[in-house]
């Protein structure tokens, strides 16, 4: 994370999070900030180092390999913050166990293979071909997406998840443009933000219809297995031209292309309360905190070296 020298540059853009239970985490490249609102009205903070596999093998940081890396690591990071905030949001009588935890982990497989095999299946059914198929297949998938974002942001709880969505991008959105970091300020910036996961699932539908465009038709199985086999993959090249938008993200075709995905946030966000956006904003402190002690440590150390 490279933080700029003045207060009112552009803020880099570094920084990641996920909406968790009660709370907000953010990312940077070296350390993790989960705050999450406990039951009596206290946000409690954890902060961890992050040793990411990349950055102890070159290999791992070549284009495409990266992508795989990031994706898994996002996941890993993104389950241990749930587990977390779970615990915290709980009464000190309660507690989320690994039984549970590991309930809820086969709970989101299941459903998440129901979003990658039902609509190949139901596509199938049409007796369509080549690329025809696969556009028919990924708008069913998309289809089946927005119906169940839509159904979930109607239970109160989930409902929530997407307020401390909103928080997070928020909160992002007014670190990157060098603002303070206030309540009332945060509350300004849109809830919107390009680099969003939500995003990232247009970009991986589009690099799906062209990659298995590409393969051949060996009939009913082989396609099926594409559609498994083929998910590192697509992550991979989804994850380089994610990474590609947002260094040209002011330009007008990257704007163009951003919308879709900007639209279907306005299904998986929503406008938080002061509450909220106050979690967020101590995250994104902590975590800006942390990235400035580290960089004028490395600072620090490259002036004594020049004086050795």
């Amino acid at each position: 994370m490279k933080l700029p020298a003045q207060e009112n540059e552009k803020q880099s853009l570094a920084f990641g999070g996920q909406a968790l239970i009660e709370g907000v985490m953010i990312r940077s490249h070296k350390h993790l900030v989960i705050c999450v609102r406990q039951p009596n009205n206290e946000i409690l903070t954890h902060i961890e180092e992050i040793n990411s596999l990349s950055e102890k093998h070159w290999v791992l940081r070549l284009p495409f390999l990266r992508g795989i890396i990031a994706l898994f690591e996002t996941l890993y990071l993104g389950v241990k913050g749930i587990f977390f905030s779970a615990n915290a949001t709980l009464d000190e009588e309660e507690e989320f166990t690994y039984k549970e935890f590991l309930i809820t982990i086969v709970m989101a497989l299941v459903l998440a293979s129901f979003f990658l095999i039902v609509p190949f299946l139901l596509t199938a059914l049409l007796n369509l071909r080549g690329l025809v198929f696969n556009i028919v297949e990924a708008i069913v998938r998309l289809t089946f997406f927005l119906l169940y974002l839509a159904l979930v942001s109607m239970w109160g709880e989930f409902r929530r998840i997407l307020q401390y969505h909103g928080a997070e991008h928020k909160a992002i959105n007014a670190h990157e443009a060098g603002s303070s970091l206030n309540v009332s300020d945060i509350k300004k910036f849109p809830r919107l933000h390009s680099r969003c996961g939500t995003s990232f699932i247009f970009v991986v539908v589009f690099v799906s219809i062209l990659l298995f465009s590409l393969m051949p038709d060996l009939g009913f199985t082989a396609r099926l297995a594409y559609r498994l086999v083929l998910v590192p993959a697509i992550g991979a090249i989804s994850y380089e031209l994610l990474k590609l938008s947002d260094k040209h993200k002011d330009s007008a075709i990257m704007r163009f292309l951003t919308i879709p995905g900007l639209a279907f946030q306005r299904l998986a966000t929503k406008e938080p309360d002061d509450d909220m956006v106050e979690v967020a904003a101590k995250a994104v402190m902590e975590i800006r905190r942390l990235s400035s002690s580290l960089q004028t440590s490395s600072s620090n150390n490259r002036s004594a070296n020049a004086h050795v």
